[in-house]
């Protein structure tokens, strides 16, 4: 599939010091892309550069195989992090006003905008204050004042700040219903569950560098510990002796005799060898492989680049 964004080389300075280090990332088109890292890697600013906030002092960035320019700011949709609503102007108002400068006349802006509100159950908004909005509410018309102008790329920062699990999948929902109509998505956030759920391909930054990137599928294989989680019912000395030295029991637990066990394969032992071991002395009720989740691996290579750089890491849970 053909790249929508090329980030090639990037670089960006503020006095002495380095936000972004020679970035290159390739975001496809019709993708959700999650731009990861922790506080101040370095994903806000290259956010803003992609909106032409600001420019790279090194390297390009192409929009469809163009260089980035002014006339791509109306094919792209910004959800910034800290929300920009006018707290005393009108909901309805307002995003009229914003969906001008878009580039949408005020009747086809309406229309969009009378079509979205009644999606999201918010007719009775339209003349409320912003300021009479709680959080959630007001995010939901950040989001709808991002999408209207249906834009081909899409940027949204922390998109679920704010909102409860409902409207959370609600979001969710649309974003995916977005990207099936044509969008592309760069998704910043620190929720990995989110990104497990969402996203095709990640990058992760850290300290200013690229530390990691692919898809969210090949980067939890590349990961793997051949760790395995196997429940039977069974005498557990037996289990322990049938594994011998092929297995390592890393964490285990009894109730009466069901018993769960954590193992980590050894020696080249594979999984099927495991089980044709432990299956004369033991009845499996259920066994899967423990994949590492995208948060222990987001934790682990963060930890590994501060090590190298001789920082401590600057994320937590």
């Amino acid at each position: 599939m053909a790249a929508i964004l090329q980030i090639n080389n990037v670089t960006k300075r503020y006095s002495t010091h380095t936000a972004l280090n020679d970035v290159s990332i390739s975001v496809n088109e019709q993708a959700v892309f999650g731009l990861l890292g922790p506080n101040g890697a370095g994903k806000t600013s290259l956010i803003r550069i992609i909106n032409q906030i600001t420019g790279p002092d090194k390297g390009e960035i192409l929009f469809k195989n163009e260089k980035l320019n002014l006339k791509h700011i109306e094919q792209i949709g910004y959800l910034p992090e800290e929300r920009g609503l006018y707290k005393k102007m009108p909901v309805g108002e307002q995003a009229l006003y914003l969906a001008r400068l878009k580039g949408l006349s005020k009747a086809e802006a309406k229309k969009r905008l009378i079509y979205w509100f009644e999606k999201f159950d918010m007719q009775n908004w339209w003349k409320k204050r912003v300021d009479e909005l709680s959080k959630g509410m007001q995010q939901k018309v950040q989001f709808i004042v991002t999408v209207l102008h249906e834009p081909e790329l899409l940027i949204l920062d922390e998109p679920f700040s704010g909102f409860d699990p409902i409207n959370a999948q609600l979001i969710k929902n649309e974003i995916l219903e977005l990207r099936k109509k044509g969008a592309t998505v760069i998704f910043s956030t620190h929720n990995m569950g989110s990104v497990e759920e969402l996203c095709d391909n990640i990058a992760l930054i850290n300290k200013s560098i690229k530390i990691l990137d692919g898809s969210v599928k090949d980067i939890r294989k590349t990961f793997r510990t051949n760790t395995y989680k196997i429940v039977f019912k069974g005498n557990i000395l037996g289990f322990t002796n049938a594994l011998w030295t092929g297995a390592e029991i890393i964490e285990k637990q009894s109730d009466e005799d069901i018993h769960t066990i954590t193992v980590k394969l050894l020696n080249g032992v594979n999984s099927t060898q495991m089980l044709q071991a432990v299956l004369p002395v033991c009845q499996i009720i259920s066994f899967s492989e423990i994949i590492p989740s995208m948060n222990d691996i987001f934790i682990r290579k963060v930890s590994e680049g501060n090590e190298a750089l001789g920082t401590k890491s600057n994320y937590t849970e």
